[in-house]
């Protein structure tokens, strides 16, 4: 059972439309205007004006469905140029012909000149044929510019399919690289961890494990709620307190969410991974800052540690920073004109900070 969308529907009814307009203009408008005085128009004289209207039709069809396609689309300029010129001579012979079948000439001449002799073959009323191929040049206009459209919104339509996936290509790329990133770190830790406490890594290992189970449900998805992004990000830093001795100050301020606002899975830990990972010393004295607030649909993250060199001989030492680069490339594919991002080191507090606004309507 054939079913049309809205958009075909509506095209469709412009069509018919149209063509409605055209025939009150052949079949009313202009037989109105000879008839004002009280001229009886012959049946030969509406004949015309219905083969008219299906030859135009013919023609708007065709252009657009067959002629542009094959030629014009395909840059064969000339080609199709020459195609036009040579319709317009069928089409005025066409009317031509269908007027002699009739016996057009003699039943008008008839009604508008009845005192004179009718002469076959006579000179023909120019303005007529003029508005003839004014009708036809107006009708390839139409068809040629109809096509050129629809040309135009299926390369659109594909262009825009083809951005899609390729955007979800890439972000299933990045979020595949970010998975084993985030993993091998809070396996590392979990690793130095057993050297000292194996009760407290035993409790990471649980916490880890809740956090695997939100990886593997929710990063499959596009978007998640904000409330289960934050309490992920609760874990994470519950985690990494493990692991910490007195030198490292935190300061954790973290509104809970009121909303249903929904965001992009994993998104922010890059940047708590970098905090961690860089403002952690075991001689020095240390200060994390991470900071997220809730204001109506925008989202407000900020994180400040201080810089500490990492063991050349570390893994952590050896990994190639992919985690803060993918996490800018999924902002600037999901969130597009709705993110601002500066981040950068402080000279003289010597302190790396991080700002991140989002809109999540």
């Amino acid at each position: 059972m054939l079913s049309f969308s809205p958009k075909k529907r509506l095209s469709a009814l412009v069509h018919i439309l149209g063509w409605f307009m055209l025939c009150i203009v052949l079949l009313l408008l202009s037989p109105l205007s000879w008839r004002m005085g009280e001229v009886e128009l012959p049946i030969q004289f509406w004949w015309k004006q219905v083969f008219l209207v299906v030859l135009l039709i013919s023609i708007f069809y065709t252009n657009a469905a067959i002629i542009v396609p094959k030629i014009l689309l395909r840059g064969k300029n000339y080609l199709y140029l020459l195609v036009i010129i040579l319709g317009a001579v069928f089409f005025y012979g066409f009317v031509i012909y269908f007027e002699q079948f009739i016996n057009y000439g003699e039943k008008m001449h008839q009604v508008f000149n009845p005192d004179k002799p009718y002469i076959p073959g006579g000179k023909r009323w120019m303005p007529g044929d003029v508005f003839h191929l004014m009708l036809y040049v107006i009708s390839i206009g139409l068809s040629t510019s109809l096509a050129l459209v629809q040309k135009w919104q299926k390369d659109e339509s594909l262009r825009r399919e083809l951005d899609r996936q390729r955007i979800n290509t890439e972000l299933s790329y990045l979020k595949a690289q970010i998975n084993p990133h985030f993993f091998f770190n809070t396996l590392n830790n979990i690793y130095a961890l057993t050297n000292l406490d194996v009760k407290k890594a035993q409790e990471a290992l649980l916490k880890l494990s809740r956090m695997m189970r939100y990886v593997l449900y929710e990063n499959q998805k596009n978007e998640t709620l904000l409330s289960k992004e934050v309490k992920f990000i609760e874990d994470y830093i519950e985690l990494m307190k493990m692991r910490m001795t007195e030198k490292v100050k935190l300061k954790i301020e973290i509104e809970e969410p009121k909303e249903d606002l929904v965001i992009a899975p994993m998104l922010l830990l890059p940047f708590l991974e970098n905090c961690f990972k860089h403002g952690v010393s075991s001689q020095q004295e240390s200060e994390i800052l991470v900071k997220l607030e809730v204001m109506g649909d925008t989202l407000f993250f900020e994180t400040k540690n201080h810089i500490f060199p990492l063991n050349p001989d570390s893994p952590e030492a050896k990994e190639n920073g992919i985690g803060l680069t993918n996490t800018q490339r999924r902002l600037s594919l999901l969130y597009p004109n709705k993110h601002r991002l500066k981040f950068g080191k402080d000279e003289l507090t010597h302190q790396y900070s991080v700002n991140l606004t989002i809109n999540l309507t």
